[in-house]
């Protein structure tokens, strides 16, 4: 059973990265819809949702690239003695009486993100491609550009 819900609408945009000083995204443009609601038993449950992108550098050519960012996360919070967050609640010092959420959505967005960044085929940056291309060989069957393999002159 609830005792209170309250809705909030976020827009974070590239001021809230660069605020954060996060070392892994630093632009982007996201949504976040944000549902707290409190239990009898005192416990903040913070749901949110966030829909937009972020953008991050190219694995392969080092450009700019957008990458869609849609997920659903959940945050429980307790007020208690001591902060921690540790296990599956975050502890907020009652004399404190409120909880910084920034950083844990930044984590919700980065736990998100692909391992892989690479923009789609025949998007990359040509000029790149091409310097690349002086020191890495494609696979001479491969359609894509997916794949590059490191060419190791033999040894004499």
């Amino acid at each position: 059973m609830q005792v209170d819900t309250a809705n909030y609408k976020l827009q974070l945009t590239n001021q809230f990265f660069e605020d954060l000083d996060a070392p892994e995204v630093q632009k982007g443009k996201l949504t976040v819809q944000l549902t707290v609601k409190k239990t009898l038993s005192g416990v903040y449950v913070l749901e949110s949702e966030i829909e937009g992108f972020v953008i991050v550098p190219c694995d392969r050519c080092l450009d700019e690239m957008e990458l869609p960012i849609s997920t659903s996360d959940q945050l429980k919070v307790k007020l208690g003695e001591d902060f921690s967050d540790d296990g599956d609640i975050v502890i907020v010092p009652e004399t404190d009486g409120y909880i910084n959420i920034a950083w844990f959505i930044y984590e919700f967005i980065v736990l998100n993100i692909s391992m892989k960044h690479v923009h789609a085929p025949g998007k990359c940056n040509k000029g790149m491609i091409n310097k690349l291309g002086k020191h890495l060989r494609t696979s001479s069957n491969e359609e894509s550009d997916d794949e590059i393999q490191v060419d190791i002159p033999e040894e004499s």
